[in-house]
């Protein structure tokens, strides 16, 4: 009984061990990170290949090592449907964001004229002189704090679907319900779903609901 006892724990204490994880917390950051942000790319309509989406943390940490570089982790995709239409990710280091940091980015900042928007991914505050270094770009930029991509949200089980309409199906809402777009419920611009899929102002968001409980429903909101 006691031999067969410990082979139970030593086997108990080597499942444990398998689901440690041995490697460095900022791998593991930045993998989570920029898988985050590939698939929300791809939720925007951009071209991102899956196996860089599906890529393991394993075959991560052998292409970047334990520490890996920011300059490394740069992504750069065009839309599927708007081939011209193209975005850079930047993954910026630990320090302080600011205005020189700003500046370094935009010199590495290839064919400008082609360049439709700019995500920043922060690990730490950014001055204010820095947010107006950012204001200066001709683009949209968006900012976004590293330790609020470590999951994504729109893969919650709590979180209701949320289907961007095209301008055609607002429109057709709208007619349907025979309303103005002011009189459709608001989302903020800043709310986190709004951010995952860099929505604008006027933009019109399908919410469905499902559950065991309560039965499916849908609802809209506008972007404000």
């Amino acid at each position: 009984m006691e031999g067969g006892g410990l082979e139970g724990e030593e086997a108990v204490g080597n499942c444990l061990g398998n689901l440690v994880d041995k490697g460095s917390r900022d791998s593991r950051k930045y993998y989570l990170s920029r898988r985050t942000v590939l698939e929300m790319l791809r939720d925007r309509g951009y071209d991102v290949p899956l196996s860089e989406i599906n890529l393991s943390l394993q075959d991560f940490r052998a292409i970047h090592g334990q520490d890996p570089d920011v300059d490394r982790l740069r992504i750069s995709v065009t839309h599927r449907s708007h081939p011209s239409k193209r975005i850079v990710v930047f993954f910026c280091g630990p320090g302080m964001i600011k205005v020189n940091v700003i500046r370094s980015i935009a010199t590495q900042i290839v064919n400008k004229d082609s360049l439709s928007g700019l995500i920043l991914i922060l690990q730490n505050q950014i001055t204010n002189q820095a947010l107006k270094a950012v204001d200066l770009f001709p683009f949209k930029v968006e900012l976004f704090q590293i330790m609020d991509l470590l999951v994504n949200i729109t893969k919650h089980v709590l979180k209701p679907h949320h289907h961007v309409l095209t301008d055609q199906e607002k429109e057709r809402v709208l007619k349907k319900y025979c309303i103005e777009e002011k009189q459709l419920p608001r989302m903020l611009k800043k709310d986190a779903i709004a951010c995952y899929y860099g929505l604008e102002r006027g933009q019109v968001v399908k919410v469905t609901y499902s559950g065991e409980i309560t039965e499916s429903y849908e609802t809209y909101r506008c972007v404000w």
